[in-house]
């Protein structure tokens, strides 16, 4: 009787480690990106957004540089939000919730009725010298 019950104890006690483990993520995914790797990646996304508006004619220079100048802005905020080591969670949301914002004033300006460029793909303005 002592053997069965102490079988029983080191089942118990097995099966209790296999349910303690973290679950592994799914065959093929990969697992989710840090705060640090979001935040980046979307900023290279708006940096590009920006860029490919310029080069199409959909951003004049000066919706680009005050564009610019807010993609300055969150890259202040991230600098400072990351000067301790690490971003809390606090944090990367204000830092989302101004990516948002900047996100939305890209879409704005690149689909407003000014433009660089004609029908025809030629300069309106003539550039600044």
């Amino acid at each position: 009787m002592k053997l069965s019950t102490l079988i029983a104890a080191l089942v118990m006690a097995g099966t209790s480690s296999v349910f303690a483990q973290a679950p592994a993520a799914p065959a093929g995914q990969q697992p989710a990106p840090t705060a640090q790797q979001r935040i980046d990646q979307r900023e290279a996304n708006q940096q590009n957004r920006i860029d490919q508006g310029v080069k199409s004619g959909e951003l004049t220079n000066r919706e680009a540089a005050r564009l610019e100048k807010g993609q300055d802005r969150v890259k202040k905020m991230e600098d400072r939000a990351k000067a301790d080591g690490t971003i809390t969670k606090k944090e990367a949301s204000r830092i989302d919730h101004m990516q948002n914002q900047e996100s939305r004033k890209i879409a704005r300006e690149k689909h407003d009725r000014q433009h660089d460029r004609n029908h025809d793909g030629k300069m309106d303005r003539p550039a600044k010298k």
